[in-house]
């Protein structure tokens, strides 16, 4: 199966990377812990896997320890899902290197923002970034919106341009804005993958033409997000408006309060999905309070299923 094999209203997570020790600035990535949990999503019913997302803490791994993560979540994975791996970085030749490496571990698609750091200074800027790094790429390419880390939004002509090259296949827009994801569905066509990355945005994200979403809590609530999945395919709206009021936007509005790598993690932990939710700095993780609100509406979230 590819990503563009994958069902309407699919859901897949931006897998959190585990931690071998609590202070996980001194310790490995933990590769076992890892892939039991792909395992679990996976028999759970998610639908892809996303490894070094932003939710994986993909920028506070070395380049050794990215691929150790996608080669983990591709053999766990073991062809029953598609694995999109995040391959973005600062410069164009780090984003091919990525690519080269997610390719040879056997992924099945690449992720790529725009560079970090330094802004274009115009949309020429921008296709010529997103033009060098598709070209000849050796892996399908999604795009991905992320302005909050980014500093500035995909320009909707780039994206409808690279939507022509038969490189780039999909994105991922994490805008949270739907007036403009609106605008990115009606500029590319009906074959080109968009997915939406804000989690309570995927319910009305569906009528507007969405193909599914990574979502980081889909790995916390999978219950809940497969449920969803079903729900919109089959039409009933009564069912997703239900799962999305009662389980989705009440644990996303609790942890969008804590950073999702770590709001993540400690709801997996809760779960039994990761024997630590651990993050390397600059990331902490919530106060005891806040880690037990986020366990409380996990708790809550899994009841409204």
């Amino acid at each position: 199966m590819t990503i563009l094999d994958l069902p309407h209203a699919a859901v897949s997570p931006p897998i959190v990377t585990p931690f071998t020790a609590a202070d996980a600035a001194e310790s490995d990535v933990d590769a076992d812990a890892l892939a039991n949990h792909v395992d679990a999503l996976v028999e759970a019913g998610i639908d892809g896997m996303v490894p070094c997302g932003t939710t994986g803490e993909f920028a506070s791994l070395d380049d050794a320890e990215r691929r150790t993560v996608v080669e983990t979540v591709v053999d766990a994975a073991d062809g029953r899902v598609p694995v999109i791996a995040g391959t973005a970085d600062t410069s164009v030749s780090r984003v091919r290197d990525h690519l080269s490496a997610a390719a040879a571990a056997g992924a099945d698609a690449g992720l790529v923002t725009l560079p970090y750091y330094h802004g274009s200074t115009s949309p020429d800027g921008q296709r010529a970034f997103v033009e060098a790094v598709t070209e000849d790429a050796p892996l399908p390419v999604l795009l991905y919106d992320i302005p909050a880390t980014v500093g500035e939004s995909l320009d909707v002509e780039v994206l409808a341009d690279a939507a022509a090259r038969e490189s780039v296949v999909g994105m991922k827009d994490t805008t949270g804005d739907l007036t403009g994801l609106e605008a990115k569905l009606r500029e590319t066509p009906d074959s080109f993958a968009v997915f939406q990355g804000v989690d309570a945005q995927l319910y009305p994200s569906a009528s507007l033409g969405v193909d599914g979403g990574i979502h980081a809590l889909s790995q916390v609530i999978p219950e809940a997000f497969v449920a969803l999945g079903e729900a919109i395919r089959a039409g009933d709206d009564d069912r997703a408006l239900a799962l999305h009021r009662r389980a989705v936007a009440p644990l996303f509005e609790r942890c969008a309060d804590h950073g999702f790598a770590p709001a993540a993690k400690v709801g997996a932990a809760h779960r039994g999905f990761i024997p630590d939710p651990a993050v390397r700095p600059p990331l902490t993780l919530p106060d005891a309070d806040a880690r037990e609100a986020i366990r409380a509406d996990v708790d809550a979230a899994l009841d409204a299923v």
